[in-house]
């Protein structure tokens, strides 16, 4: 598919296509199985982002999808393990979020896409929870957390004050994708994805800001904002639930002195 296919086939998952080009652009996306399996797997990230808008899977259903997927590491299609998430919260689901966010765990993201990933899909890796401790400072480069991706480094604190409190590698259709959690003073998380590789074609639809000499675009998934951007030829992603749209674009235009 073209960037504008991927971009039209984004947009129509999450319901922001102009009514008047619907028809035509489902029409063409799902005209072949490859279109069909991108449109599915980009509606259950975009739903998992919704449902996940203002709570958190339990550790229990972290616990339950660990055990799921080391057992069927030993059948004859191993998936990748998933390590439980340190408990940082007392949210319930209800059955129907409960079910996203275990569809979005053990399919979206296993990495099967016949395309490159959407930011939609890139984004929707920090629902899973940090499963590493915080990394340490970086000594060389003041400033800045000791990981990067292809030299693209995180900050060791975000500008509101949020500290770095986990950390999660991921293998997103055969990239790395790195993402580092960090906690506001008031207890919000936001997520801080770099994604390696070449980088992702961005969302036609959203918000274009541009902020210190930095191109932005953000998005708005029912309730969670997601802030896109590039850096050193990567894309970066900041997302979260609750937090001021303003905030997350300060933040973004944050540059590494390195």
């Amino acid at each position: 598919m073209s960037r504008r296919d991927l971009a039209d086939l984004t947009m129509l998952a999450d319901g922001s296509l102009p009514a008047a080009r619907r028809a035509e652009v489902e029409a063409r996306v799902t005209a072949t199985r490859d279109g069909r399996a991108l449109l599915e797997n980009e509606r259950r990230a975009v739903e998992a982002l919704r449902g996940a808008a203002t709570t958190m899977a339990p550790d229990a259903l972290r616990e339950r999808l660990a055990t799921d997927r080391a057992k069927a590491a030993s059948g004859p299609r191993p998936l990748r393990s998933l390590r439980p998430a340190p408990r940082w919260g007392r949210a319930v689901l209800g059955g129907a979020l409960v079910g996203a966010v275990a569809i979005v765990l053990a399919l979206t993201l296993s990495g099967h896409t016949t395309a490159a990933p959407s930011v939609t899909q890139a984004a929707s890796l920090a629902l899973r929870g940090p499963s590493l401790p915080p990394p340490p400072a970086q000594g060389a480069h003041p400033g800045t957390l000791a990981r990067d991706v292809d030299e693209v480094y995180f900050p060791a604190r975000l500008g509101n004050g949020s500290k770095a409190t986990g950390e999660r590698v991921d293998q997103l259709d055969g990239r790395v994708a790195r993402t580092i959690f960090y906690t506001t003073p008031t207890g919000r998380q936001i997520a801080y994805t770099i994604v390696a590789g070449p980088a992702l074609a961005e969302p036609s639809h959203g918000t274009p800001t541009s902020l210190h000499h930095t191109q932005l675009r953000s998005i708005a998934l029912g309730g969670r904002i997601v802030v896109t951007w590039r850096r050193g030829g990567h894309t970066c992603i900041l997302s979260a639930a609750r937090v001021p749209d303003q905030q997350l674009l300060d933040l973004a235009a944050w540059k590494a002195s390195v």
